[in-house]
């Protein structure tokens, strides 16, 4: 029985990949593949080497599974399945949008959400050190580091915008329903009030060609106050600031104490929601026009389907719901028991992603289905996306039904519960990285808080940019280039071609069955070795080769440098993989195979030591204490539990 090989320069390294596995399981052991054998007496811990570090704490893990579901589907299912999704569907061909949206899923987004998950629990560790299974490659975990940094920074300001709608909406009448106010201009044109909602009325509604409406108005004078480019910031917007920084102290505060807390948290933050959701989509479809409106959302166009642009929008839309490449996924995997069925969990999160996209559709256009039999105009005049949804074209609609306040609280209720759990779980990603990444020698007293501490406040320093009179600008920016379709594929496809091709695919499927006790369908597999990549890359070089310079309302036009800028979000990430991978063989020594052979043997925790052994043979647990005869040899041996 093999006990242990060495590998150049004196390494050791232990056998772990296989169907051959001992879980521990009520202090015994179940032997082989997922087959229960015979219990033994739980295994004693690995003795360390001489001049091991110490150990760090025991890893949290959640206090029920359910913690972790609802965790994930507070992430993964966020602004964007709400806002976006149903533009998109009804932008490329109305139902038809779901074959290549399903396809893609099935091919690309699943394989790779399952491939984040089963990652994070079986490594046991967070974005950095989960590519330990390959440590050339460690610099995908810097990139997802870098991503989520730049999403927690700026994607709070969709919540700190809808907390000032939301403080608003107490108001009666609503403060953009009408013209008047110190922030309206003369060009502000007010349609009067939608009681009657006649076909009259209805006609008398239509704005003229130089009129803005006093939604729009609200929108860009009062809560943006826009100046007139990347180049004028201005002043700070203190209201603004205001619900920014109670933002930030939210989200520390469901942070601080670690997945026990934020676990209880989520069952609120991502439950209510959907009571939100049935609710207003029950008053939509008793309006006028809801009928109409939702037609026209499902309304197959076959002719779509041959546009390029339709696969490319479904593509994108699939790796940035399921929320892929940001290492949120892999940190929230990392504090799942190792024996836990990730595969189910994966399939379940999936279907219930894309099932409140699918949803969440029907609530969006029976209401802009209504706003457009109430105002004489076609649906495609009022249909939005991003947050022209949200802060211009649902106030809009809010305004033509009764009871405004109440549907206009509602709504910026659930904006900000689907904002504040993607928000705190991205990070708490982030915050898992940066405690992995901490030796267990600089570890202190309440580092967990004090990090949480220093990344919320310069995370809130940051977005300060983004409050004052330029900072739309400066949100486009972060949005267009840090977090980007470009930057989500590329992560994607290097970590299918690593664990794929690198670590090996049978071998991680054996480390799965080994975890769950079964095998994976075959598919998974093949996503990861041909499919997925070929996706990613094909819609990566699209994106490339159909680049346009980014632009705000389609008028303004960013100068050289505010691109440039741009484009250094992108690529501070991007480049990590091969910088870090240039960086690692440039450090090794000998040739450049053999440094290739000892940068992507993986480095194990003692969770495998215990989990994962061939079976019936414990005496290679001693093997990994150097002898008197391996006197000066390194044991590849990292603990992260």
């Amino acid at each position: 029985m093999n006990k242990g090989g060495l590998l150049e320069n004196g390494v050791y390294s232990v056998p772990l990949g296989g169907v051959m596995c001992q879980e521990q399981e009520e202090g015994g052991l179940v032997l082989g593949g997922g087959r229960k054998g015979a219990r033994g007496s739980p295994l004693p811990a690995p003795p360390l080497p001489p001049t091991a570090a110490p150990l760090p704490p025991p890893r949290e893990t959640w206090t029920r599974q359910m913690d972790f579901l609802m965790s994930c589907v507070g992430f993964a299912v966020g602004l964007g399945n709400v806002w976006r999704f149903p533009y998109l569907c009804y932008k490329n061909g109305g139902g038809v949008f779901l074959i290549p949206y399903l396809l893609i899923a099935l091919l690309g987004g699943v394989p790779i959400f399952f491939l984040e998950i089963s990652l994070g629990q079986f490594m046991k560790a967070g974005s950095i050190n989960v590519w330990n299974v390959a440590p050339l490659f460690k610099g995908l975990g810097l990139a997802s580091m870098v991503i989520v940094f730049y999403c927690n920074t700026y994607y709070i300001m969709v919540l700190a915008w809808g907390c000032y709608y939301l403080a608003s909406s107490f108001a009666s009448p609503l403060p953009w329903a009408a013209c008047g106010h110190a922030w309206n201009t003369p060009a502000c044109y007010d349609c009067g009030p939608p009681a009657n909602a006649s076909a009259n009325a209805s006609a008398s509604c239509a704005q003229p060609p130089d009129g803005r409406s006093p939604v729009l108005e609200f929108w860009e004078n009062q809560v943006l106050r826009l100046s007139g480019g990347l180049d004028a910031p201005g002043t700070i917007n203190w209201q603004v600031t205001l619900c920014l920084l109670a933002c930030w102290v939210l989200v520390y505060f469901c942070v601080w104490k670690g997945v026990k807390s934020t676990g209880k948290i989520v069952y609120f933050t991502a439950t209510f929601p959907y009571v939100v959701l049935v609710v207003l989509l029950v008053r939509g479809v008793t309006l006028p026009g809801a009928g109409a409106g939702i037609l026209y959302y499902l309304q197959p166009d076959w002719s779509k389907l041959g546009s390029p642009q339709v696969w490319i929008d479904a593509g994108t839309q699939i790796f940035f719901s399921y929320a892929i490449g940001l290492g949120a996924l892999t940190a929230l995997g990392s504090y799942n028991r190792f024996n836990n069925d990730c595969y189910k969990d994966a399939i379940i999160l999936a279907l219930i992603n894309s099932g409140t996209s699918f949803f969440a559709g029907f609530v969006v256009f029976s209401i802009l289905g209504f706003m457009a039999a109430e105002q004489g105009v076609d649906i495609a005049k009022v249909a939005e996306s991003g947050p022209g949804l949200a802060f211009i074209a649902y106030p809009r609609a809010v305004t033509l039904m009764p009871v405004a306040p109440l549907w206009a609280a509602l709504f910026f209720v659930m904006l900000l519960l689907l904002g504040l759990d993607s928000q705190f779980v991205g990070v708490e990603g982030f915050i898992t990285g940066i405690l992995d990444f901490i030796p267990p020698g600089c570890s202190f007293r309440f580092q967990r808080e004090v990090t949480v501490a220093l990344t919320c406040a310069l995370c809130f320093l940051l977005d300060l940019s983004m409050v004052t009179e330029g900072g739309m600008y400066v949100f486009q920016l972060f949005d267009y280039y840090s977090a980007s379709g470009t930057t989500l594929l590329w992560q994607a496809f290097w970590e299918c071609v690593v664990i794929a091709w690198v670590y090996g695919a049978d071998r991680f499927m054996d480390d799965v069955a080994c975890m769950i006790g079964y095998r994976p369908f075959p598919w998974m597999k093949w996503c990861w070795m041909v499919c997925t990549p070929l996706i990613c890359l094909g819609i990566f070089l699209f994106n490339l080769a159909y680049y346009k310079p980014l632009t705000y309302n389609k008028t303004y036009i960013y100068p050289w440098w505010g691109e440039a800028i741009g484009w250094a979000f992108t690529l501070s990430s991007v480049l990590c993989v091969p910088l870090c991978a240039l960086y690692q063989l440039s450090r090794a020594k000998g040739t450049l195979p053999e440094r290739w052979h000892r940068l992507t043997q993986p480095v194990w925790g003692l969770h495998h030591l215990e989990y994962k052994l061939p079976a019936g043979d414990r005496g290679a647990l001693t093997t990994l204490s150097p002898g008197a005869e391996d006197k000066g040899k390194v044991v590849i041996l990292e603990s992260v539990m």
